[in-house]
């Protein structure tokens, strides 16, 4: 991976309020998706919301900054779990090697276009192409989510 690209400064507080409201219940954010990963260097347990894109009966996620620290914590842990709504899912992340990646990528600013404006207007890319999108292969990681024990668990 590259350099790093600091997310805009109102991303963090951003999400630090969608997971106040998802842990309340209130509206959408219920079933907002959550992957919790253990820090790499303390092991506490961090919770990051995340875009999940479905395509071809896979399940994956975009790094949408280079150096993110999820990215980071998921390529040491491994495994985590996604939570959605009151199910919680163990996963391995498994990092896609670049040309692999290419077909998400391109998907991405057409699946998940709000995920892919933001990554546009933190500078990641100039433009919500397709094509502009496949160019981060090698840049931002995609991970596979693969289920590695019982699923549907209440939390």
């Amino acid at each position: 991976m590259t350099d790093r690209i600091a997310p805009p400064r109102w991303l963090r507080p951003l999400n630090a309020v969608l997971l106040v409201a998802r842990r309340l219940g209130l509206g959408w954010t219920r079933e907002l998706p959550v992957l919790v990963l253990p820090g790499r260097r303390t092991g506490k347990l961090r919770h990051t919301p995340v875009s999940v894109l479905d395509l071809d009966g896979q399940r994956y996620l975009l790094e949408g900054f280079p150096g993110a620290d999820w990215a980071a914590n998921a390529r040491a842990a491994g495994v985590g779990t996604l939570v959605v709504g009151r199910r919680e899912e163990r996963l391995r992340l498994v990092e896609l090697p670049p040309a692999d990646a290419v077909p998400v990528l391109r998907a991405w600013p057409v699946r998940i276009p709000q995920g892919a404006k933001i990554m546009r207007d933190g500078g990641v890319v100039p433009d919500l192409e397709p094509d502009t999108f496949a160019a981060l292969a090698g840049r931002c990681a995609v991970f596979r989510l693969e289920p590695v024990g019982p699923t549907g668990s209440d939390i």
